[in-house]
């Protein structure tokens, strides 16, 4: 499972970070709110785990922003705030459980597995994206198309993935060319245009609807939901 570990203190996110792969999960990382908003724009989490005295904004309009856009996974609170007001507040704006620091490593890892159990159907769901027939697992990295599973090379699978996460939205071939090859190639390459053409013949193949629109001079849309 994937979490997300928002914490600023370094040897406290290192130490979290650490014992939380040695119980198996997948761990990203971020020192303040807008790496954490970033990161959550582009992943999709079983869980996560937020402080609440982050440097360039506090943890509760985080947690509030991250549902506003849409964010449903369970979040547990870190905080050296211990009063009970504190701890009501942090569970009626979106928190799903609330940790006072310091902490035992035992208790976190506890607590999160309690979160991640109670919330088992709707991570499972979570980790599922969705455009009309065509469907991406991404626990196993599959992707399918009505009961066709489709064989995607990873950075097509990548492709895909930031495509349907912007369904029904313009994205252009810089937008692609950052977010999907982190700018690693030069801006004039078609290699944007190749993996989409690639992309089209596996997934819009004859018979079936054409989800994937080039807008000429502009970019690329998935068909919407």
């Amino acid at each position: 499972m994937r979490l997300l570990l928002v914490e600023d203190e370094p040897e406290i996110q290192s130490f979290v970070k650490q014992s939380l792969m040695e119980a198996g999960y997948e761990v990203h990382t971020a020192e303040d709110g807008s790496a954490a908003t970033e990161l959550a724009s582009k992943h999709v989490y079983h869980g996560l785990i937020v402080d609440l005295g982050l440097p360039d904004q506090d943890g509760i309009e985080l947690i509030l922003q991250l549902r506003r856009s849409g964010v449903t996974s369970p979040v547990l609170i870190l905080s050296a705030r211990r009063s009970v007001d504190d701890r009501v507040k942090g569970l009626e704006l979106g928190g799903d459980d609330y940790l006072t620091k310091p902490f035992a490593i035992a208790e976190l890892l506890a607590r999160m597995r309690n979160l991640l159990r109670r919330n088992s159907s709707q991570a499972e769901d979570a980790m599922r994206l969705r455009v009309c027939d065509l469907e991406l697992d991404m626990l196993k990295r599959r992707a399918t198309r009505g009961d066709e599973v489709l064989n995607l090379s990873p950075q097509e699978f990548v492709l895909l993935e930031y495509l349907c996460r912007h369904a029904g939205r313009v994205v252009t071939r810089s937008m692609l060319l950052k977010e999907v090859w982190g700018m690693r190639i030069q801006p004039d390459t078609n290699v944007v245009d190749v993996h989409i053409y690639r992309l089209r013949g596996k997934i819009d193949t004859a018979g079936r609807e054409p989800l994937i629109k080039t807008l000429r001079g502009i970019g690329y849309v998935l068909k919407g939901t």
